[in-house]
């Protein structure tokens, strides 16, 4: 390995600019600017994002290498998201690292946004061996991926409609909770009861997930309830919470068990912007206490998006010299692989 491996790695799939440093696989900076126009519109405007990425994007990169105490001529490589993501997005990050890439004359790493988010796991210790389960939860995927090394992972269940967490912030919605709900509804459930409302279970063949039930059982439960009782929502806004977070917890982790029960893995871990939420945190502890399971869950910081993921993608792929070269074009689409 070389001496002074550094990589720059760029983040920007969806509203969040993001600028990483990483040398010898330590990561030194992660910096995030965070788009705040978004909320007035109750959910992310492409349009918008686009903008503000090309608004943060050099203060954010000069700020990470600062951090980190090098400069553009330390970097011996340059790392970007190349998608799943928002097209417009991506392409500021994706044409950010080319003309960056092609000024000092040193390689790109493209990197796969999901396979990112699972690699946040090699941060910090303590860090999980192979093989190992990933439940992957986003406002975008839902996913169980077989992690067989860094760079070779397997899909083995995944949502066949909505995700996760756009369930939490569609419920949100409904419940006139600002965005992003998502983190609203879990603050009102640790004060509610799970079991004062009863939400259906999706079944779903083998691994595969489906959130779109839940959220029309939502729709309906709350249109007979506030017809019944205008002020219903407002009087019982925790345990609705409470019991809808339940329920969508509850359906990740039956899965999650089955499959740990079939491919025999003894150790789990927890993925992006969902595995913020701390109902989940708590039930997957509990699943693992009781199953002699080992559990990983990465700082708050690296599971929503993040550029030190990224950079911690991309040293895997530098040590296998997996570069692209200035062909390479961003993928709203990319599936994990």
């Amino acid at each position: 390995m070389l001496q002074n491996q550094v990589i720059l790695a760029i983040e920007s799939s969806c509203d969040e600019t993001s600028a990483s440093v990483i040398i010898n696989g330590e990561v030194k900076s992660n910096i995030v600017s965070t788009q705040v126009i978004h909320e007035k519109y109750g959910g992310v405007v492409p349009e918008l994002a686009s903008r503000a990425h090309q608004q943060h994007i050099l203060p954010v990169v000069e700020t990470a290498l600062k951090q980190a105490k090098v400069t553009k001529n330390d970097v011996a490589a340059v790392a970007f998201t190349r998608g799943p993501g928002l097209l417009g997005s991506l392409l500021v990050g994706t044409s950010f690292a080319k003309s960056f890439a092609l000024a000092l004359n040193i390689p790109l790493i493209e990197v796969n946004h999901m396979q990112a988010h699972i690699l946040a796991h090699f941060i910090d210790e303590p860090k999980p061996q192979f093989p190992f389960i990933c439940l992957t939860v986003s406002g975008g995927h839902t996913q169980l991926v077989l992690v067989k090394s860094p760079l070779k992972m397997e899909i083995i269940g995944e949502t066949k409609d909505d995700a996760v967490g756009e369930a939490f912030d569609k419920a949100a919605k409904m419940l006139g909770l600002p965005y992003p709900g998502g983190p609203m509804i879990d603050k009102y459930a640790s004060e509610g009861n799970p079991e004062a409302f009863e939400f259906p279970i999706s079944e779903m063949p083998g691994f595969s997930y489906s959130f779109s039930g839940i959220k029309t059982a939502l729709l309906y439960f709350l249109q007979k309830r506030v017809n019944e009782d205008p002020d219903f929502i407002d009087n019982n806004m925790a345990d609705i919470c409470a019991s809808f977070q339940q329920t969508l917890i509850t359906m990740l982790l039956q899965k999650l068990r089955k499959a740990t029960r079939q491919y025999k893995v003894k150790q789990i871990a927890i993925a992006g912007g969902v595995a913020v939420n701390s109902g989940l945190r708590n039930e997957i502890q509990k699943l693992a206490e009781k199953e002699d399971l080992e559990v990983f869950i990465p700082q708050f910081q690296y599971c929503t998006d993040n550029a030190a993921m990224i950079a911690m993608a991309a040293h895997f792929k530098y040590l296998e010299n997996e570069f692209t070269d200035q062909k390479v074009s961003a993928m709203p689409r990319y599936a994990l692989h």
